[in-house]
């Protein structure tokens, strides 16, 4: 076999349809498209259209709402917070704030903030400062005598806003 022999399996592939060549091809004239009418025009997009009638994508009832400009927050589970403190990442003796877990890699990059999940289990004593944390994750690490610190909503970083402290009383 040389190289001009080579060719593909029968059937492998198939012309394009050339429309509108003459009536030898089979789809001359009106190129498979009818006779007159919007359709056979070219530039036509009668998707939705229902011939003046309202669309059933306007009939059918409107549900919900989403919010243009709520708050994202990076989702931090305590599981991998302690994998990153186990792995030496994160210093469990200072506080944890947000810039700490951005430096050390756990956070890629700041949203509106971080919040504190109870995904996995916490096994250090932490001081965590953060934007949100839910109360079961709040739970687990006072009961390892931690503390979890959650700024306000209006406050942009760290340092200003009043913070809403969750803290362990039998350990004061």
């Amino acid at each position: 076999m040389k190289l001009h022999e080579l060719r593909d399996n029968p059937g492998a592939s198939r012309r394009r349809k050339r429309v509108g060549r003459g009536p030898g091809s089979g789809k001359g004239k009106t190129a498979g498209r009818g006779v007159k009418g919007q359709k056979s025009r070219s530039g036509v997009a009668l998707n939705g259209f229902e011939g003046g009638q309202m669309p059933l994508y306007q009939r059918m009832p409107k549900r919900g709402f989403r919010k243009p400009n709520r708050r994202r927050y990076v989702e931090i589970g305590l599981g991998r917070l302690q994998d990153f403190i186990t792995a030496g990442k994160i210093d469990a003796s200072k506080t944890i704030d947000e810039s700490s877990m951005v430096e050390s890699g756990l956070v890629r990059r700041l949203r509106d903030g971080v919040r504190i999940l109870a995904n996995g289990e916490i096994s250090t004593k932490v001081n965590i400062v953060v934007h949100g944390a839910s109360q079961s994750a709040v739970r687990l690490v006072e009961a390892k005598g931690g503390t979890i610190q959650v700024l306000s909503k209006n406050s942009d970083d760290g340092s200003s806003g009043e913070a809403e402290s969750h803290q362990n009383e039998s350990a004061v």
